[in-house]
């Protein structure tokens, strides 16, 4: 029986009884093992925060490692679509049958712009079986009548080439020369690369000179300086000179017409190169 002057404090037989606060099986033995009491308000903390490492969660990292890929995808697609050649360049197949080189951004491939064959129905003839765009045709036998009355016989060697032809004479004679496609590209364009396929291109030489034809010496007969000082009057100019641009070697056989809107449209990316 208590004494006088003792405090007894009776628990309601209603209320439920108090449980003690469940511990870390692994916390508690480490305590007891090396005889240390439990810090007054652990049991409060739960067991995760309890063992978790201080700093950054792991959620945290993980949450902006994957903004950051997501953004870089993003960036990607955003990429593709703004400027997106690349990418289709990469995965179209060669535009050369045969040949395994693929265009540059401008368009070139190994150093020559692409030209769509002209139609049946726009050529002339300007010598026996060899054909020109009308407007082409034109000039030309009116420059070649202009140089006749100085004493110059300009004789046309090539003008018009389908690209059935061009491939012919890309693959073939690269074949017997035991040629490498860069090395066949400096002296003839790939199929449906050359200018030939657009009848505005023409080769030239010197009917009193035949030994220099299709040959840098052609530089050296008088129908090559005639040329020179007279052709830009009937819209012709030289397109391949010494050190031109593109990489094609020295022909100054090889004069293209630029005398029409159209012919100066299908010529831009050169000129835009040559400037």
């Amino acid at each position: 029986m208590p004494g006088r002057g003792t405090r007894v404090t009776r628990r309601n037989p209603l209320s439920p009884k108090r449980q003690p606060p469940a511990q870390d099986g692994l916390f508690q033995g480490g305590l007891s093992q090396a005889g240390l009491s439990q810090p007054d308000g652990l049991d409060d903390i739960p067991v995760a925060r309890r063992t978790a490492r201080p700093g950054i969660p792991a959620n945290r990292w993980l949450l902006r490692l994957t903004v950051a890929s997501g953004s870089l995808l993003l960036g990607l697609v955003v990429l593709l679509l703004w400027r997106p050649q690349p990418l289709q360049r990469l995965l179209a197949p060669p535009p050369v049958k045969g040949l395994n080189a693929r265009t540059g951004p401008d368009g070139r491939l190994l150093g020559h712009f692409p030209y769509t064959e002209l139609a049946a129905s726009d050529r002339v003839a300007v010598a026996p079986g060899l054909t020109l765009h009308r407007d082409a045709a034109a000039a030309l036998l009116a420059m070649q009548r202009d140089a006749a009355s100085s004493g110059v016989e300009l004789v046309v060697l090539s003008a018009f080439r389908s690209i059935t032809l061009q491939q012919d004479l890309f693959f073939g004679v690269k074949s017997e020369r035991n040629q490498s496609a860069r090395e066949r590209a400096m002296v003839s364009a790939p199929p449906g690369f050359s200018e030939h396929s657009t009848g505005y291109a023409v080769d030239l030489g010197d009917g009193r000179a035949p030994a220099t034809n299709l040959l840098p010496a052609f530089d050296q007969t008088e129908a090559f300086a005639w040329l020179q000082a007279h052709a830009a009057r009937y819209h012709f100019i030289l397109s391949f000179p010494r050190d031109n641009a593109q990489g094609v070697s020295y022909e100054p056989w090889h004069w293209r017409f630029e005398g029409s809107a159209e012919a100066l449209q299908v010529f831009e990316p050169a000129q835009r190169l040559a400037r």
